[in-house]
């Protein structure tokens, strides 16, 4: 039907413009993001799992950092060990220099001067070793270390103290009045067997924080792969939904102008009667 006061065909078309102006403006806003979902609007339940998993994301990215820290503060407490188990056998070596009875009571005085020596420096050592101003081995402590993205994934690692009180060795002596009724080779070795079970200890410590990044990184890769999945925009397809909208939008525009012109031909016809 011909009408003058509503020119339908130009409406429809009008409307059939918005609709793909709003597809090329859309396409054009997910090819420069990067982004199928910008807003709430364009997916809000694929916004809503997407911004889960980016909370997940993040959260391993900083367990991955939180557990390197903790590979380092174990380093550092094994590397004060080592020095403790240092001295700790050259005391031991200088015990057996004092069991033989070839010495004479200055040769001990002489021994058990660099003993005292080795002991201030152990005590010095468990004094003194700290990562990031928190004391590791002068008492027994366990610190917690946040390996996952959620409440409850952590790590307790026990560190045993090896101050001189810890270790026995208060006290030590090879002049046969500090020890009481046990021997120094057997206080020592006692003392080196604590240093080294807490050596073994913290070396599986430190493998189970590697495994632990291993996980870490794999989980973040299969994560990141899913989310982009859900919120990121897929270029090919949104290169052919802005191509689609632009030859609409310029197939209407040729449209409206015909429709446009429908009135004219309207009066047209009315002049020629």
């Amino acid at each position: 039907m011909l009408s003058l006061n509503t020119n339908m065909m130009s409406l429809i078309v009008q409307n059939n413009l918005r609709g793909s102006q709003h597809a090329m403006q859309t396409a054009m806003q997910r090819l420069s993001s990067g982004l199928r979902i910008n807003s709430a609007k364009d997916d809000a339940a694929g916004q809503a799992i997407a911004n889960r998993m980016t909370a997940q994301i993040k959260g391993m990215n900083q367990a991955i950092r939180n557990t390197n820290d903790g590979i380092s503060m174990v380093q550092t407490a094994e590397g004060s060990l080592n020095q403790i188990n240092d001295n700790l056998q050259r005391i031991r070596e200088l015990s057996v220099q004092a069991a033989n009875g070839t010495n004479s009571s200055n040769d001990l005085v002489s021994i058990q001067a660099e003993i005292d020596q080795r002991l201030a420096e152990i005590e010095r050592i468990a004094g003194q070793s700290n990562f990031n101003g928190v004391g590791l081995i002068n008492d027994t402590k366990t610190l917690n270390i946040q390996v996952g993205a959620n409440d409850g994934n952590s790590i307790a690692v026990r560190f045993e103290g090896m101050n001189l009180q810890a270790l026995g060795l208060d006290g030590f002596s090879v002049l046969d009045d500090g020890n009481g009724t046990e021997s120094p080779l057997n206080v020592m070795d006692e003392a080196i067997k604590r240093v080294d079970r807490q050596r073994s200890y913290l070396g599986a410590v430190q493998n189970r924080f590697e495994s632990v990044i291993d996980g870490l990184n794999n989980n973040i890769v299969n994560l990141s792969a899913s989310r982009s999945r859900i919120q990121d925009a897929d270029y090919a397809q949104e290169v052919s939904n802005l191509l689609r909208a632009q030859i609409l939008q310029q197939a209407g525009m040729a449209i409206l102008a015909q429709a446009n012109q429908q009135p004219q031909m309207i009066l047209r016809l009315l002049e020629s009667l």
